[in-house]
């Protein structure tokens, strides 16, 4: 079952998010396999970030190595809102 997690972090500036994208690369976790969407949207220091994953297993194996990284970083994720996935449609681009 794919589940959407949607995390609003306290004050999160576009220079954390693309710092913690490096951190995430670098440990081999940028680019995963089981993450089936990933988009950020707001204004820096405002910023929303939405994923979808193919379980919550897999979101719960990332959550480990990307809180780590949000603690190294100084950001809050903040309370994470997850739901069940009923429909995802992909564009033959991704």
């Amino acid at each position: 079952m794919a589940i959407a997690a949607t995390f609003r972090p306290k004050g999160m500036t576009l220079a954390q998010f693309d710092e913690i994208h490096r951190r995430l690369d670098a440990a081999g976790e940028g680019d995963n396999p089981h993450r089936l969407h990933h988009s950020c949207t707001g204004v820096d220091g405002d910023l929303v970030v939405y994923d979808v994953w193919d379980s919550p297993q897999s979101f719960e194996a990332f959550g480990g190595v990307l809180m780590s990284i949000l603690a190294e970083v100084g950001v809050d994720a903040g309370q994470s809102e997850v739901a069940e996935v009923h429909k995802l449609v992909q564009s033959a681009s991704d």
